[in-house]
């Protein structure tokens, strides 16, 4: 039996805000569609440069939400507010990226990628739970995780 910490809704608050991040990316894309005329079935434009970049950001982020999705909810039983903040600044990079990709500043896109620090800094809090619950190592904050057998 697991019980978790009050703590641990912000982890859930933060995978709300992932399904938000998803629906603003989607949007993005139907409204570039539009707006240079690349009709469905199509997936990339074979004119449009930028509409290519507003398309493979969203499909970047639908590629890493599961393991995202997966990573915030393992990482935030040991470490919700870590990995709350985490997520969150992975949503953050990832609309950072959405609107980058719109400009042609190869620096500005570049500091969308610094989500993927904050995707491994969730890998290492979801290692850090394996191992708690495996009983390799004492939980860090034995209040907010107990493994009842």
């Amino acid at each position: 039996m697991v019980t978790l910490s009050k703590e641990y809704g912000y982890v859930v608050l933060t995978g709300c805000a992932s399904f938000v991040l998803v629906k603003y990316l989607s949007h993005k894309v139907c409204k570039a569609r539009k707006q240079y005329n690349v009709e469905y079935p199509k997936k990339y434009s074979d004119d449009s440069d930028i509409f290519n970049r507003i398309q493979k950001n969203h499909q970047h982020t639908n590629e890493t939400i599961a393991p995202f999705l997966f990573l915030l909810s393992i990482g935030g039983l040991q470490h919700p507010r870590l990995a709350s903040t985490l997520g969150m600044f992975w949503i953050g990079s990832r609309v950072v990226s959405a609107h980058a990709c719109c400009i042609e500043d190869a620096a500005t896109q570049q500091k969308g990628k610094l989500g993927e620090v904050a995707l491994f800094g969730l890998f290492l809090c979801s290692l850090d739970t394996g191992k708690v619950i495996l009983g390799w190592k004492r939980p860090c904050f034995p209040q907010r995780f107990l493994v009842q057998v």
